[in-house]
């Protein structure tokens, strides 16, 4: 968004951070802007708020690659408060964008010494192994994390696309049962953990994410993919070895799940690339037919 900086007092500006601020948004660009061009000779005036302020334009110089900028900042509040873990933490940030990964490993370690129930020095440190590609260790790590921090339910998604990366579907699984404690009314973590199960394989697995894929459909009726995953799983079901009422049962939900899916889809829509997504799609489903044993 262009702002008019001729029209903009400090205190303007001061606002607008603090709205972005309680709502979340990060606006790295824009901060970077304002702060440059406005705010940064008149810091010394907003009061209490100068550290958040100075917080806040390091997160946004270090995502827009503005290290110096993160520098300056990061100066100001180690003159204030030195030995702070929390400006440590920044300084590591700022070796991770420099990508000296080794340099911000040691000062994250020292800050997890000194305070071993401190959260964010041990993310930082998993997300810089796993950019070093060090999924094992970052695995490692991260289990350790979740002993201390067990209602982290990002620390156990992390963990389990790690797991999904290394090959070890029995415990992603795991992970999105965690996560699916927290979360039971969820159809997008019914439908991931339905398809680890698929992805898995064997008749117990294609059951358990038969069962977890209808579940995310009956929270959420117009989840085309969880519709799809009932499709497969019914489909395998009913050309395998079960016993003759299960298999005509599997090919009944089968059934019902593809022309619920087929009703859900646009036929025509005014998007070319659109059209071809869903002819795509049709031609998926006509080439799984179920077969009747």
């Amino acid at each position: 968004m262009a702002y008019n900086y001729e029209e903009m007092s400090w205190s303007d500006v001061r606002d607008l951070f603090r709205k972005w601020r309680e709502e979340n948004e990060r606006k790295s660009e824009d901060v970077i802007q304002l702060w440059e061009a406005i705010l940064e000779d008149k810091v010394h005036k907003v009061g209490n708020e100068r550290h958040l302020i100075l917080e806040q334009v390091i997160i946004a110089a270090l995502d827009s690659n503005r290290i110096e900028v993160a520098e300056k900042c990061i100066r100001l509040l180690s003159k204030e408060f030195p030995g702070s873990m929390r400006v440590q933490k920044y300084k590591a940030m700022r070796l991770e964008a420099l990508e000296r990964y080794d340099e911000a490993l040691d000062v994250l370690d020292a800050i997890i010494k000194k305070d071993e129930t401190n959260a964010a020095p041990r993310k930082r440190k998993i997300a810089i192994l796993k950019a070093k590609g060090k999924n094992l260790e970052a695995i490692k790590d991260l289990c350790d994390y979740l002993k201390k921090f067990m209602s982290d339910q990002e620390a156990w998604h992390e963990l389990c696309n790690l797991y999904l990366a290394e090959g070890e579907y029995a415990k992603a699984a795991f992970c999105m049962e965690e996560v699916l404690l927290h979360n039971p009314h969820s159809h997008l973590i019914h439908q991931r953990l339905a398809e680890i199960r698929y992805t898995m394989g064997g008749a117990e697995n294609i059951e358990i994410a038969k069962s977890y894929f209808a579940q995310a459909i009956k929270l959420n009726s117009n989840n085309l993919r969880a519709l799809y995953g009932l499709y497969l799983c019914c489909n395998h079901i009913s050309n395998s070895k079960a016993v003759v009422s299960k298999r005509k049962e599997a090919q009944k939900l089968g059934q019902w799940a593809l022309s619920q899916a087929a009703a859900k889809v646009p036929k025509k829509s005014k998007t070319p690339k659109y059209e071809k997504y869903v002819a795509a799609l049709e031609v998926a489903f006509g080439n799984l037919d179920l077969k009747s044993n």
